[in-house]
Order: C-alpha cells, then structure tokens, then sequence
C-alpha cells in the first residue's frame, strides 16, 4: 500500500497525512465456527424472547399459547449447523483465497451494496449533521457564514492535497485515512447498470445553489492554495443570492434539476444520459437545415453539449454549497431541513429547500439565518471521517478569529495559503473567479421528469417525521462517574424506552469503526442481548432500585465487550454478508462448483451423501431462514456521532418500522435526532427522556457515589442542595405514614422540580411484570411458555455472541464501488454559463 492515497498529490515529498498507511494491518477473517457463534447468540434474544403483545394475541387467536419464536431459534441453530458442515467451510475458503489479494475482504462487496441500491439516497443513505452557531456574531449571516466555512474547508483540502493533515489516532494508535480521498471533488453517479463513484482529484472548483440555481467558480489554483480572500467569496455569495432572487419561484422551479438526485436510481441514470445526450447539436442542426444556413451558426463550429458539460460542472467540483433561502428555527425543523429540506408549496409549486440540493455530493448547508450543516454522500466515507472534517473546519473559524485579534494565536495546519490579497492575480493561473450561472436546456423529457421527481421526493418527506431531544441534565461527566460506559448507557436507554412503550425487544444496530485496519469501514454492533432483555423486563417491573442498577451495570458491560470485539473486526455481520456475496458471485457468474459438491470429495464433517446433492446454485439454509432476515430487519438504527463542534446528528429510518437514531453524548448533555415513518417519534424520546430521569433517581436513592467512593460534587446541571430531602419516600421497604398533604418547600431548586418526573417513563400506565403473564397462561393452559426474565446469574451462563449482517448501515443500505478519476485526456473546461457581475460592495 503506498503512502499516498490516489490524486493526493503536493510539493511535500514526505507527507504525515498517508505515512502509516503501510503499515496498517488488513482487516482479521475470524474463523467461521466463532462467527456461527456469534450470530447465534445475537439472534437469539430477538427469537426467544417475545413481547407482552404477542402473548397476548397468541392467547386470544388461537387458545394455545403455545409460542412459535422458540421454533425459530431452533430453526436457525439447525441451519447453522448446516452451513457449519457443508457450504460453509467451502464458503470460507474461497473467501480466504479472495482475501489474500484485496486489502479488505469486505471492501468491494460493501461498495457493491451501496452502488447497487436503487431507491432514492435522501432519507435512505445520505446523514447529515448540524454545526454548532458560530461563536463570532459576525459571522451568524448566512453570507459571512458560509464564506469563513468556505475559506477553512478550503484549507482543509489544502493540507490533505498536500499531505499535511496529521493521521487521525485513537490512544495514539494511527487509524486508516484511506476515506479523506473520497470526500472532495467526488460523486455517485447513476448508470443504467450500477452506480459508480467518480473523483477529481484536480477539482478547483466549487458549485453554488440558491433557489434551486447553480453558479460556480474557481477557488483554487493549481497548487491548491487559495485564490480569494474571505471578503471575496462573500461578494461571490452576495451577487449569486441578489441573481438568484431575479428569477420567478415558477421558473426556477421548473429548472430545479438538483431534484433529479433525489430519484430511483435507475430513474436518474436515464435521465441523465438524457442529459448527456448532444440535443443542442441535434436541435441547432436540424435547425440550420431548415433554414437553409448548415454550418453557418456558432461560426461553422458544432455546438457543444451544453447539458452534458453543467453535468460535468457539477461532478467535478469539490463540494456543493447550498444556500437556503429559509430560515428554519426549531431543533426538528434544522434536522429536516439538513438532512432532505423543506417542503412547501406556493400556488401549486415546490418552494421548498428540498429542491435547492445535489444529494450525489457533499454538501455544505446554511439557511438565512446563518445555522450551518453537512449533508454527505456516504458509500466512500463514514461518519467519523466527515465528523474529522466539521471538527476541523469549526476549529479553524475560531482560531482565524483568535488569529485577528491577536497575531500570535495558533493555526491548525502546518502551513498555509498565501494571502490571495497579496498575490499578483497573474500567478493564479488559468482561474475563473468571477461566478458563471449555469443555464440548462430544458428539453420536454426533463421538465417532465422534474415536476414528477418533485412530486415523489415531496411524498418521500411526507411519509417521515423528525424530533429532536436536546437533554440538557446531565452528560458522560455524570455517566462516567456513576461507574457507567456512557455510549453503553444510551444504548440501555434506547432499549427500555422502546421496551416500554411496546413490550418487545427489536433488532438493534450500531456501527463500530474499524479504521484500525487497512481500509477499516464499520463492524455492526448488535446491542440487543440476553443481558440486555433481562435489564428491560426487570426495569420495567416494581423492582428495588438496587436490583434495576445492577442488571442496568451487566447489560452496559456486555455492550462494551461487544463494542471491543466489534472495533477489532471480530464481529459477525461482515463476515457473514462477505460469505453471503462469495455465495451469489456463483450464482451470478456461473463458476465453477466450489468444492464439496457432487464432483468433489466431501468436506470433512459432512456426510457424503448430503455432500452430494450441493450445488453451487444452492442458497444455504442460513441465508434463507428467518432469524437471517430478522437480522437484517433493523428497527432501532443507532449510531453515536459527534463532538462539541456539533448540535446534532441524524439520518432517516432503514426499515419500514423503524426508527433512525442519531446521537451525540457530550460533557453536560445528550441530543439525539429520532426520524421514522410517522411511528410516535416524539412520544419515543419523551419516553426517552423519562428515563434518563429515572434512572438519576434511581442512583441518587442507592446512594451510588458513596459506595464507590466518589465525593466530588455532582456534575449534574442544578443546585444539588435538595438531593437528599424525601430520599426515604423512594427507598425500598419504606413504610412511612402521615397525615395529610406535605406542603412542598417553595424555594426548591430546579433540580428537585425535575425529580417530580422520574418514575414517570411508562406515562401513567404503571410497572410491569411479565412473569405475571406468564403465570396467568401457564394456570390457563397447563404449560409455561419460557419467557420469565432471567436472573443476572442465569444471564451469566447464556449463550452470548453476535448477529449476520445488516443490509441497513448507519442509517442506510450498501452499495457498490467502483472509482474512476473525472479528468479526461484532451479535456479543456471552457467558461460554460452566464458570467455575472459582481455586486457593489
């Protein structure tokens, strides 16, 4: 592996950015046996546990009360035993041969399933996230806003083009930064076969919209330092808005060709090539013949493609900045509009900012009022790699800041552009500065597809719904100092909130980065377990606050063993859809049999009568039985991202059923951004939020700090003074009487107001047990259906491992890819569009 990562290029002939790319090492094959187990084990929970509801519907549909689930489960053991003594080891081989020669075994398959997908990328792949308000006032405008994160993303491309940008590390580990290779200048683009992903490596540009308008121009010279200043590119942005609100909202939205992004894959790839087509030649020549002047217009010359080259524009650049004309002001409202824009219609048109987008690149987003986002393609790259990137850019608006008042005050990278103000505008090269208008040809075929495009991406925002829960109480200072790993603790909410509100358990995702290793992507942490099921089911019950901890501790320390095994590419998912692709590959291209089919001896372990009638056409068992596709069903999709540079964080459902969960746990605080298909998204984190509530009660009436020793005063927000008052009212075993109405202290402190709610998380309907259920059906019917929770000791003797892959990643599906550089040999970018002038400062 060299060094350097393709296109990353500079003056520096020894760059730190890609320097412990060599050695990294590759991603670990674990062997199959310990896969098989952990998938096992991940499955489980979800097959043989049932919720209350099925209980009962079962009781009432067919009097048995006899439950199917552990059926399945012995089921899916049965079919993993199968593929354990015949596909499997086959499987297995080939896939280690495979492996030898790729960097990653699960790279390649995990860009097919990202390119394969065919439904829209908005809401179903693309995240977003929400930057901090900038803390300077002067840049809280949407003008002075977007210029100074222009200006510090530009120098962020700057020090990775020169290999400047220092490796990111965990514990001064060096982690794979192979992914910073694809954020810049790179798009998804639809074909009619698959979508590929495309790279300018030598992309100068940028593309601006504003009301559904594109514009652009240069940014960079050929060195990549920057040629405009901070004011320049605000007088840029100023004249595109001012031009951009010339043009009727009626006739801007018939031209909104960004919208096109948001449709079916296969949808967008014809039109595209639509696009691409030379119409201008077509229609000017048959023109000219008409006319009777063939070869007289454009001076003789063949018109060029003017679509074609807006297309080529608009790849090429090295981002899309979008400048919203909303201005959007609660929390949900942000999140909507950073992750797919706002609908809204006027007189029949879509004046939303859903239309003002290019959903196939990074986007940099700031609405009116100057609130800042990033909305990113994601088959190349993963949330930390962007959250890297926010991190940087925020940092750097702060210290440009610092730096003018005071000279002294550090940079964050080794080196920086010259001053373009200081520069002969002559050593810029060949550069256009000045902001050109991009004018499609709108032919009839594509302003038909845009006002259809509009109507399905306005249905698309329809059937979703976006909350927010900014909790402000407490943070990982408190969690950490309770004895609790804070991701893990989150998680545990996540499953009793849910728990609580719908007396199940379901299929649970969160990525675990695996940047340890050469071209590391994601590892699928599978948060539901046998602990997890146990903590639910007994915090839901009118249990001691003792007992609720203490199974709350064992779930969160089997989540962090999961989480480790997972960061070390020992989980399952990867593996398992790895074998699952080696499987259809065969089945696709027809290849030979593997071995242990009928014209190979059998493989050891398996009978040769069974080995005998494999084929290499046959799906195994295990990819066709129920708890594979029950893995593949997520309908809590989690992942943790973020830092203070953010507000939040979030992405769209993965499943039906599902919610998409995004979260950001700081040092006083946790936001989280929820979105489903309309599935009482707000009550969940009002849920949620009874919780975290809760379960601070819980702590304060066991006295938690005191038995581990912590004395220090409480970093919980709010007067700590009224903690101990009424304690003994919640403490198990208390008998106390009275007479009458306690009159309540009026100077109580805000803290003590906030108590009044915790306990409150099951919204009135009070504690319960599903033992008593069990109970009640096995008196009725004879036989005890297996599902009383597990005692902590029976939880420790539980099978306990991890699940298949989920087709559902970080909020999305997978997709395929494959990379080819944009530059074309004789390729000359002319000035396509409209050159503007500039407005008057």
């Amino acid at each position: 592996m060299p060094s350097r990562a393709p296109g990353m290029s500079g003056p520096c002939t020894t760059g730190i950015t890609f320097a412990s790319q060599d050695k990294l090492q590759r991603l670990p094959l674990p062997p199959l046996e310990d896969t098989i187990q952990r998938y096992l084990s991940v499955v489980k929970p979800l097959q043989v546990y049932t919720c209350l509801f099925a209980i009962l519907r079962l009781r009432c549909t067919n009097g048995t009360g006899v439950m199917k689930t552990p059926r399945e489960f012995e089921e899916t053991v049965d079919a993993a035993r199968e593929f354990l003594t015949k596909q499997g080891p086959d499987l297995q081989a080939k896939l280690q041969e495979y492996a030898s020669t790729r960097s990653s075994y699960i790279e390649q398959f995990w860009y097919d399933s990202y390119l394969n997908f065919d439904n829209p990328v908005v809401l179903n792949l693309n995240p977003f996230f929400l930057l901090e308000d900038d803390p300077t006032p002067a840049r809280n405008n949407q003008v002075n806003r977007a210029a100074s994160l222009v200006v510090s993303t530009l120098a962020f491309v700057r020090a990775l083009r020169r290999e400047e940008l220092p490796p990111d590390t965990v514990r001064g580990k060096p982690l794979c930064m192979y992914q910073y290779s694809r954020i810049f200048g790179t798009a998804r683009i639809s074909t009619q076969n698959v979508c590929v992903m495309q790279s300018d490596y030598s992309s100068k540009h940028i593309v601006v919209l504003a009301r559904s308008q594109f514009y652009w121009f240069d940014v960079l010279d050929a060195n990549s330092d920057l040629i405009m200043t901070e004011t320049d590119l605000a007088q840029n942005f100023e004249t595109i808005i001012n031009d951009a609100q010339e043009t009727p909202v009626t006739e801007a939205a018939k031209g909104a060709v960004g919208i096109l992004t948001a449709e079916n894959r296969r949808i967008w790839a014809s039109l595209r090539d639509i696009l691409s087509q030379d119409v201008d030649c077509e229609r000017s020549a048959t023109s000219d013949e008409e006319n009777g002047t063939v070869g007289e217009s454009n001076g003789g010359l063949k018109p060029r493609k003017n679509n074609y080259e807006c297309l080529q524009i608009i790849d090429s650049a090295l981002f899309i900045l979008c400048l919203d004309y909303s201005a959007p002001q609660t929390a949900s409202e942000l999140a909507m509009n950073m992750l797919c824009g706002t609908n809204v219609i006027e007189k029949g048109v879509q004046v939303g900012t859903c239309t003002n987008r290019w959903y196939d690149k990074l986007q940099i987003i700031v609405t009116k009022n100057g609130s800042a986002g990033i909305n990113f393609e994601h088959t190349g790259v993963d949330g930390h790699t962007i959250l890297r990137f926010v991190s940087d850019i925020y940092t750097d608006t702060i210290l440009r800041f610092a730096r003018s008042i005071n000279g002294h005050a550090p940079s964050l990278w080794a080196s920086e552009s010259p001053d373009p103000a200081q520069r002969d505008p002559s050593s810029f090269g060949d550069v256009t500065t000045t902001p050109h208008k991009l004018e499609w040809t709108m032919i009839p075929e594509l302003s038909l597809a845009l006002r259809f495009a509009e109507t399905r991406l306005a249905d698309l925002i329809h059937q979703n719904e976006f909350e927010v829960l900014e909790f402000s109480h407490y943070g990982m200072v408190y969690i950490k100092s309770m004895g609790f790993s804070p991701d893990a603790f989150v998680q545990m909410a996540f499953q009793a909130a849910y728990y609580a509100l719908y007396g199940k358990v379901e299929c649970t995702y969160e990525p675990a980065m695996t940047k340890y290793f050469l071209h590391g992507r994601t590892e699928a942490i599978r948060t539901v377990s046998d602990e997890s099921v146990a903590f639910v089911r007994k915090f839901c019950e009118d249990a001691p606050p003792k007992t609720k901890l203490e199974y709350l501790r064992r779930a969160c320390e089997k989540h962090v063993q999961t989480t480790k095994l997972c960061a070390h590419g020992l989980g399952q998912d990867r593996h398992l859809y790895a074998l699952y692709c080696m499987h259809q590959r065969y089945m696709e291209d027809d290849l030979s049999p593997l071995p242990g089919t009928a014209d190979d001896p059998p493989s050891a372990g398996a009978s040769t009568e069974s080995s005998k009638s494999i084929t290499a056409l046959e799906t195994p068992a295990i990819f066709t039985d129920r708890g594979w596709d029950k893995l593949n069903t997520t309908i809590i999709s989690t992942s943790n991202c973020g830092n203070p540079s953010l507000r939040l964080f979030g992405f769209g459902p993965t499943s039906q059923d599902g919610f998409g969960i995004g979260y950001i746990i700081k040092s006083d605080s946790i936001s989280i951004c929820a979105s489903s298909k309309h599935r009482q998204t707000r009550r969940f984190l009002e849920t949620l939020h009874n919780y975290f509530m809760e379960v601070r009660s819980l702590l304060k009436v066991t006295d938690h700090r005191k038995s581990t020793g912590t004395r220090a005063r409480s970093p919980i927000r709010g007067d700590d003074r009224g903690e101990g008052r009424d304690r003994s009212t919640a403490a198990e075993g208390y008998k106390g009487r009275g007479s009458g109405r306690q009159v309540d202290d009026v100077r109580r402190t805000s803290e003590a107001q906030d108590d009044d709610d915790a306990g409150d998380m099951l919204g009135g309907y009070g504690y319960f047990d599903v033992g008593e259920i069990e109970t009640l059906l096995r008196d009725i019917n004879g036989a005890s259906i297996g599902l009383g929770a597990a005692t902590p000791e029976q939880v420790a003797t539980t099978l306990s491992t991890e699940g298949p892959p989920d087709l559902y990643i970080e909020g999305e599906l997978r997709h395929r890819s494959r990379h080819r550089n944009q530059a074309q040999p004789g390729y000359r970018r002319r000035e396509v569009g409209r050159k503007l002038r500039l407005a008057d400062t």
